[in-house]
């Protein structure tokens, strides 16, 4: 029934003519009233601002309006009067303003109030859980409508809200990759104890047409400072080799390096992956790598939430220079069994969930192997050598252009991984209890032959010495194999003490394990003359973390909250070093601890929010204590603008160092610092930024500078049996201590919703290094990349969803040499030596690619719902140069680029059962 007919036609009446054609959309408007109905709201509006008004009469009855606009545009303050009411309006012309009820992104009618409001001012507080699964959600959203209030949930799903005005309030529910939701508060029910739950996003509605298809986010970018949240339940959009891959989608984020594509590890402002602290369900994972590392160590069916923070970070976190990964892992599913499993070219997967305790207890289990096939073989390429005279290359000669030319040397991978995941969940009241265990392991064979068969014959008998081909026969033999994995546990005990105080206790175990043999054996025989040359490497590098920590969480009001705790952590780490099975480079076994305790605060003052903070550390090795001071600045001048500032001092004792090889390309190891030749490392942080965020769109930029004191390389380049500027054979010596340094611009701007979402991210930024033993100048660090692009999109089109991704970066640099020779040692092995050019003078070429997919959810499938994927890597065929190797034949360098993947197609299929 329409509001009444004459009343409406009388006023009407009144409007002089030329008030029909204005754009009144603009026109600015003030009003106020004090617990006035709508409906006379309404009546006054029509008369006083010449409107219109159209609505069903029942839509309006009973609700009262207590509201003081100041002037603003016709359509924002149409927005502030209906907040809260459950309506929303569209403006027609020339001046009408229809009313009709608010509904949801997916077309669902938002809940009304069925009786008046009975209390004010309350404090609520509840958890935030799957609606499926019953999983808790860490990290969700919720706001209060009406109102600027809002609280995000803890690690563990729970939430506080202060100052909720009455207990009619109207509470948005939101979390990344799950559609948001409504829920009404209503008069009686027990507000110290809501649970609210979400569905997850990516199945079709029943029934449902909505005007403006809504897709939910794969990642939040606008809470906090320099961090972003990232859901796998989206991931599938994104092409991969194989299977969705958290690290390998970090990478595609603003101000993490994508243009690693031979790495999982997070190269991130400046920062290597060992500066990158990783944790899951609070246990240290300290290698992220599978296979080369086109597979990052994390199964994405065993994970929940992933929070990036790049840098200025919280004072709970420490022991890392650069940022922070942590990782919560799913608990499982507690209402009913689930399973699922799934098929790619290169491994399968499957995972079960069990409740044991209907809401309360579930176990988690989660499985990948992979296997070989022809797709296999593809992933590493060692193409397109050149080979070199030493004689001819001089330092001006750093083009590397030689009179010959290698051909394919070949590489028959014989590798394997596989990872698995297990965690037992238990609730009871306000405890929750949960056992966590992670073990992966990587069997690596990257070997190689090649002769003078593949070298081009008598263009290389030629250029060994003018001889014919019949007088020349080349052999090169390379043994390559490694082997490495992770082990991590943790036990955590969860307890909400009260509406305002929550801890976490939590026991820890993490194992990182390496192991490489590597040698090369090179056969020449030249009229009638056979020399043999052989070389090789031992590597072995055991780690172990024994680690515990217990964190609160105090907020005795809406403004106000306070994070403390204390940890420590026990370190036993070895590495040997070995060469030609006789001469022990380096054999160090290192213990010690760390243990301390941090302090923050946040605290809010109108728009303005401050988070001081400090951690201190005592380090057994040095016998000294360590001081974190931290500080976070926001500020808010209206609910779409943003100012940021972010500082701090970071610690590192456990450090993976380099280990300079121009060879074979460099190499890693975990090793203990002892304060004298591996110093106590250690960085100062400084970020400037703004954002502003609307509904739709998200602008964001973000400026760093970041120190970086007391790092340490490996590097024998300067030890010649006995000659040059080490004369020792005291190998500890040869590790070189130096600073850092590295700087920066971010520019993000990301389209969150429509069917077409994605974004765009762009970094100008450098890292260098000094260290006195390369040179007196700074030198670009090895994985410095000066500007990076990256381009994210994703398209829904009913069941299919398509994805595509490009990324531009420039060359990083690298080291060549310039000349070589052999010695002979006693035990009749041989040693090569390079003439070096400057350190990290030459740039690889520039790295792009272009990466396309296409996924198609099957409503049923097997009992189950179904997903299959499609994925078409380096669309184009781009040549990446992933490094490269340099080998010694008598006086010539051969130099080999390994290439990453050429065009690489991939299919998937994905299938849950519930």
């Amino acid at each position: 029934m329409r509001a009444s007919f004459l009343i409406k036609f009388g006023l009407l009446l009144l409007l002089p003519i030329y008030g029909w054609g204005q754009d009144f959309a603009s026109k600015k408007i003030k009003f106020s009233f004090d617990n006035t109905s709508l409906e006379l709201v309404l009546l006054n509006l029509e008369l006083s601002e010449r409107l219109d008004f159209q609505y069903e009469k029942d839509l309006v009855a009973g609700i009262m309006v207590s509201k003081s606009i100041p002037k603003m545009p016709l359509s924002e303050a149409l927005q502030e009067l209906l907040t809260g009411t459950g309506l929303s309006f569209e403006l027609a012309a020339p001046n009408q303003v229809i009313l009709v009820k608010k509904v949801d992104k997916q077309g669902q009618a938002i809940p009304q109030a069925t009786t008046p409001p009975s209390q004010l001012d309350l404090m609520v507080s509840g958890v935030v859980k799957d609606r499926e699964t019953g999983e808790t959600l860490p990290y969700a959203n919720i706001l209060i409508e009406s109102t600027n209030a809002g609280a995000e949930t803890n690690l563990d799903g729970y939430f506080t809200l202060f100052d909720v005005p009455t207990d009619t309030s109207l509470i948005e529910i939101s979390y990344i990759g799950y559609r948001s939701q409504y829920f009404r508060l209503e008069p009686g029910m027990d507000f110290t104890k809501l649970q609210l739950e979400l569905s997850p996003d990516g199945e079709l509605l029943k029934e449902v047409v909505v005007s403006s298809t809504q897709q939910e986010q794969l990642m939040r970018a606008s809470s906090g400072i320099s961090k972003i949240a990232i859901t796998p339940t989206q991931l599938t959009a994104l092409p991969s080799i194989g299977e969705k891959d958290i690290f390998r989608s970090l990478q595609l984020l603003p101000g993490v390096s994508g243009s690693n594509e031979g790495s999982s590890g997070l190269f991130v402002r400046g920062g290597t992956p060992d500066q990158n602290l990783v944790l899951f369900d609070g246990f240290t994972v300290y290698h992220v790598d599978h296979l080369f590392g086109f597979f990052s160590a994390f199964n994405s069916h065993s994970i929940k939430d992933v929070q990036l923070y790049k840098g200025g970070f919280e004072s709970k976190y420490g022991g890392r220079l650069s940022s922070v990964v942590a990782i919560t892992g799913k608990d499982g599913n507690t209402e009913e069994f689930s399973a699922g499993a799934g098929l790619s070219l290169l491994s399968a997967n499957a995972y079960t969930e069990i409740p044991f305790a209907k809401g309360k207890g579930s176990v988690l289990w989660a499985g990948r192997r992979s296997f070989q096939s022809n797709f296999y073989n593809n992933l590493l390429d060692f193409s397109d050598g050149s080979i070199e005279n030493s004689e001819d290359n001089t330092s001006e000669n750093q083009g590397f252009v030689g009179p010959g030319r290698l051909g394919q040397a070949t590489t028959e991978p014989n590798s394997w991984f596989y990872d698995l995941n297990g965690k037992a969940t238990y609730r009871s009241g306000e405890n929750i209890f949960s056992l966590s265990f992670y073990n992966g392991q990587d069997q690596l064979d990257n070997s190689r032959y090649s002769d003078d068969n593949s070298l081009g014959g008598g263009r290389l008998g030629g250029l060994l010495g003018g001889g014919n081909a019949p007088d020349f026969n080349f052999q090169l033999d390379v043994l390559d194999k490694s082997d490495w994995g992770n082990m991590g546990s943790s036990l955590k005990w969860s307890r909400r003490w009260s509406n305002t105080l929550y801890s976490n206790a939590l026991v820890s175990y993490s194992n990182y394990f390496s192991y490489q043999d590597r040698g090369v054996e090179s056969v020449v025989t030249r009229d009638t003359v056979t020399t043999e040359l052989s070389s090789g490497t031992i590597e072995d590098n055991d780690l172990k973390d024994y680690s515990f920590k217990w964190d609160w969480e105090w907020q005795p009001k809406a403004l106000h909250k306070v994070s403390f705790g204390i940890f420590g952590t026990a370190f036993d780490i070895k590495y040997d070093y070995i060469q030609n099975d006789t001469i022990n480079v380096l054999n160090r076994d290192d213990e010690s601890t760390v243990w301390g305790a941090y302090l923050q605060s946040q605290s809010t003052f109108n728009q303005l929010i401050i988070t001081p903070g400090v951690r201190i550390n005592y380090f057994g090795q040095t016998g000294k204590s360590y001081l974190e001071p931290r500080l976070q600045i926001q500020y808010l001048p209206t609910d779409r603008l943003k100012f940021k500032l972010a500082t701090g001092r970071y610690y590192q004792f456990a450090n993976r160092i380099i280990r300079e090889d121009i060879a074979q390309g460099s190499r890693d190891f975990w090793v203990l610092s002892d304060g004298d030749r591996i110093p106590v490392s250690s960085s100062d942080h400084l970020i400037l930024g703004m954002g502003y965020e609307t509904a739709d769109y998200l602008f964001d930029i973000e400026g760093y500078y970041k120190t970086l004191n007391n790092i340490t390389e490996y590097s024998t380049r300067f030890v010649v049996n006995g000659l040059g500027r080490n004369t020792s054979l005291d190998f500890e010596e040869n590790f070189f201590n130096g600073v850092g340094k590295a700087r920066g611009v971010e520019v993000l701007a990301q389209k969150k919703t429509g069917s077409l979402t994605g974004w765009l991210s762009y970094t100008l930024g450098s890292v260098e290094h000094e260290f006195e033993v390369f040179g007196d100048a700074p030198y670009p660090a090895a994985h410095d990349v000066t500007q990076e692009l990256k381009l994210v999109g994703m398209y829904k089109l009913g069941r299919w969803t398509f994805g595509g991704t490009f990324v531009y970066a420039t060359g990083k640099p690298y080291t060549a040499p310039l000349g070589a020779y052999s010695i002979d040692l006693l035990d009749e092995s041989t040693v090569s030596h390079f003439a070096i050019s400057d350190k990290n003078q030459l740039r690889l070429p520039d790295y792009h690619r272009l990466d396309l997919s296409a996924n198609y959810n099957m409503k049923r499938f097997l009992g189950g719902k179904g997903t299959l994927g499609f994925s078409l890597f380096n669309v184009y065929g781009r040549n990446n140069v992933w490094y490269k190797e340099f080998d010694v034949v008598q006086d010539l360098i051969i130099e080999t680029d390994v290439n990453l993947l050429g065009i690489t197609p991939s299919i998937s299929l994905n299938w849950t059962f519930r």
